[in-house]
């Protein structure tokens, strides 16, 4: 599968948190080739299950995305909203965006709103429109609007910029992952989980039902390399596979740091320290499920993370993809 096509395919699917069902259904058509069995659980998150009689190890992508989503009609037409996740109201200023059935849009600021003051109630969606009831004849209260964003290739670094790179690069590492793993005596297990961007909610339920040994996140991480940057994380976008040891959510396993370390070294897979000051994984939720599981996580360094256009390294998403699928073949006592 090539990458960057992957990338696209996946990250311009629709799929805000709490409504993930086109993008589960076009993951689980990239999976359904590479011999898994696959389920969806209450919450929606799609599980892909390899079976073996090794350890069982647990991976985690999420497929959610932030939305925006529909509150109010001002008399103009204008369209309230209110955030699906954590959004930077300048993020959104002049942000193109779609509703599903094609209705466009793009976000602006009211007149009287000086940038200093800008909040998300200061914002509002142009539909193009001059009334509340064309405006209403198009969405509704409680449709979610995502960012109109296509993914591109930058013509010189290999990086690929667009929206929902966070998390959607981790699903295409995911995918990379399972169709690299030809032989393996582990029991796998392989979600791409929901409503993350909402506190980690489909993560925690899976980690129930699957009851892994040890789990893996992947996800990404802050990329440090702006200028004046705030030096809130510790890798850079091109490093590598990104070994998570903390964020907010979760301080990783030491057991499980160090065998992803021993593993990169051996495959000679380019990777860096993942230390981030804010922020949260997959494995977090999963770390405090049911009497504990050792967790852990790799990343991508992403740039403009929350925004409509995220950045990462084509060459990160396949060094994350070749160290997860070391870890699915190795052995565990």
């Amino acid at each position: 599968m090539n990458t960057f096509e992957l990338l696209k395919k996946v990250c311009e699917s629709y799929g805000p948190s709490g409504r993930e069902a086109e993008i589960r259904k076009n993951i689980e058509k990239l999976v359904k080739p590479l011999g898994y069995k696959c389920s969806t659980d209450a919450l929606g998150n799609l599980i892909c299950h390899k079976a073996g009689k090794g350890a069982k190890l647990m991976f985690a992508a999420h497929m959610d995305s932030l939305g925006l989503i529909v509150t109010y009609f001002e008399d103009g037409g204008q369209v309230r909203f209110g955030c699906i996740g954590g959004i930077n109201p300048f993020r959104l200023l002049a942000a193109s965006v779609k509703f599903p059935g094609g209705v466009c849009g793009t976000v602006e600021k009211d007149g009287d709103c000086d940038f200093k003051d800008l909040t998300i109630e200061k914002l509002y969606i142009d539909l193009g429109v001059k009334t509340k009831e064309e405006a209403m004849a198009l969405v509704g209260v409680g449709d979610v609007a995502v960012y109109d964003s296509p993914i591109r290739k930058l013509e010189k670094g290999n990086m690929a910029v667009g929206a929902y790179l966070d998390d959607r690069a981790g699903c295409v590492a995911q995918l990379l992952a399972m169709e690299m793993i030809k032989e393996s005596d582990n029991d796998l297990w392989f979600v791409f989980s929901t409503q993350e961007e909402l506190g980690l909610r489909g993560a925690k339920v899976a980690t129930f039902a699957i009851d892994p040994d040890y789990m893996l996140a992947c996800d990404v991480t802050h990329s440090d390399d702006m200028p004046k940057a705030p030096h809130v994380g510790s890798c850079k976008a091109g490093d590598g596979a990104a070994i998570k040891v903390m964020d907010r959510s979760v301080i990783c396993h030491p057991e499980v740091v160090a065998r992803l370390v021993e593993l990169a070294k051996e495959k000679k897979i380019k990777y860096a320290m993942d230390v981030i000051k804010a922020g949260g994984t997959d494995a977090g939720a999963a770390q405090l499920s049911l009497d504990g599981v050792p967790a852990g996580g790799v990343s991508m360094a992403c740039r403009y993370t929350h925004s409509p256009n995220e950045m990462v390294s084509i060459s990160d998403v396949e060094d994350c993809a070749k160290l997860m699928a070391a870890f699915a073949c190795a052995s565990f006592e």
